[in-house]
């Protein structure tokens, strides 16, 4: 009886993932089963073969911007850049950054004249203002190819079932009924990662047990806060033959990847990326973030836009090379990461990101200037067995509110044990503002952000 069950699970997920999914993408002109097919070749190319790949997509990208985008015309021009100097990966680094704000300035202007069909795009803007851009066929079709190729490393498929957690409006807001059929097709059930109460957070947890998925998608802060709930209810839930969890969208803490593998008996696969940058890198199951080389080159700049060696931390900056209709070229993310040249055991030849340390606004400044993750202060709440959630503000070099919801009233006691902790890492003159909270409230976007400082520390 399990045999043929999981028989029928088999063929219905080849179904879709051979023919549904293919149709669809076909119909919306999307060439995305060649290009992933085409990927699972590049993957095991040399890093020489790559480079070489990437060094020919990226003069074909500066010289339709060139020719065809009105804002790097003008700009490329203003400089004397011209797209034919490029003779290795390295004379990228003669080209101007791309800044959020200078999308903002510039949206039109951005726009490939040969465009067509482009589709809206914004970022959740859970840091700051939003950031609107557009996408075009050519850059949808590579993103979704990379990422389908990254999910097959973990022995799942499109059609396997899934549960999404997941906040953005833009997903949340097109549940309509061609949307409602198409996950049923696909297995896909969606959960609002920005509804959390305990009643909701019980009613998850059973749909979960009801569905039992192959596979979990969403915010590593949203699965471990169900983990954390299944836990305090003592529910089982490492008997459902999940098999993957893969988080994104924020940085992935130790101890998150530790909750959600244990409650739901499964492996963690990070993934980095967003709807601005790209598809960037995803974790393999032998541990290895790799970026998407055939469509992005990533740079590691320090705080005056210089390269650092590799092996050393600075602001992820993306070239990404399936962007002609609507060019990211050099972008800034404000993400900071580390760069690794090792080579993976699983054998691919992909580059790996050997770090994701966050956001700028996940790191503090010290009253001194000395700049440090949230993990350093982070680590001190941690550490306090009666505080059961938190957020960290920093407002300014001299004052940083902490947000705790605990089982009890706050004492005078504990209040100076983190204003103590507190001040030792980010000063003695700080002013440290311990307030009690109910609840901490997810972002907009359904993100729980743990730390969040105004203070530009890159």
């Amino acid at each position: 009886m399990n045999t043929q069950t999981s028989s029928h699970k088999e063929l219905y997920t080849a179904l879709v993932a051979g023919v549904i999914f293919p149709l669809q993408e076909r119909l919306k002109q999307h060439n995305t089963v060649a290009l992933r097919k085409q990927m699972e070749q590049s993957q095991w190319w040399t890093r020489d073969q790559l480079r070489d790949l990437q060094l020919s997509r990226l003069k074909q990208l500066l010289t339709h911007a060139q020719q065809h985008v009105p804002y790097y015309r003008d700009l490329f021009a203003q400089l004397g850049l011209q797209a034919e100097q490029v003779s290795s990966l390295q004379d990228l680094s003669r080209f101007p950054f791309l800044i959020k704000a200078e999308i903002r300035a510039h949206t039109e202007a951005l726009k490939s004249e040969k465009a067509r069909h482009l589709a809206r795009f914004n970022t959740g803007g859970s840091s700051g203002e939003p950031l609107i851009f557009f996408i075009g066929k050519e850059r949808v079709s590579h993103d979704v190819a990379a990422k389908w190729r990254a999910t097959r490393w973990w022995d799942v498929d499109i059609g396997d079932r899934e549960i999404v957690v997941w906040g953005s409006p833009i997903e949340l807001g097109t549940q309509d009924s061609v949307r409602g059929l198409r996950d049923k097709v696909f297995r896909t059930k969606l959960l609002p990662a920005f509804e959390m109460s305990e009643q909701k957070l019980d009613d998850f947890l059973a749909q979960i047990r009801q569905l039992r998925p192959k596979m979990l998608f969403g915010y590593p802060s949203a699965l471990s806060h169900f983990a954390r709930h299944a836990a305090k209810r003592g529910l089982v839930m490492n008997d459902l033959g999940i098999q993957v969890a893969f988080v994104t969208s924020e940085r992935l803490y130790d101890e998150q990847r530790e909750q959600i593998a244990s409650t739901f008996g499964c492996a963690v696969a990070n993934g980095y990326g967003g709807r601005d940058a790209g598809f960037i890198a995803h974790q393999c199951p032998h541990g290895s973030m790799h970026i998407t080389a055939e469509d992005i080159i990533v740079e590691i700049v320090d705080t005056h836009g210089l390269p650092v060696p590799v092996g050393e931390s600075g602001e992820i900056v993306v070239t990404h090379l399936a962007t002609s209709e609507f060019p990211f070229i050099r972008y800034r993310t404000g993400d900071i990461g580390v760069l690794s040249d090792a080579a993976c055991s699983c054998g691919r030849g992909l580059p790996v990101l050997q770090e994701i340390q966050g956001r700028s606004t996940d790191f503090l400044v010290a009253h001194n200037g000395t700049v440090m993750h949230g993990l350093a202060l982070i680590y001190i709440l941690r550490d306090l067995p009666q505080v059961r959630a938190f957020k960290i503000i920093q407002e300014s070099l001299d004052l940083t509110r902490v947000l705790v919801v605990l089982e009890e009233p706050l004492s005078a006691e504990l209040s100076s044990q983190i204003i103590l902790g507190f001040r030792a890492r980010l000063g003695a003159a700080v002013e440290i503002q311990v307030e009690q909270v109910n609840e901490i409230p997810a972002e907009k976007s359904g993100k729980f952000r743990y730390v969040i400082s105004k203070v530009a520390a890159y």
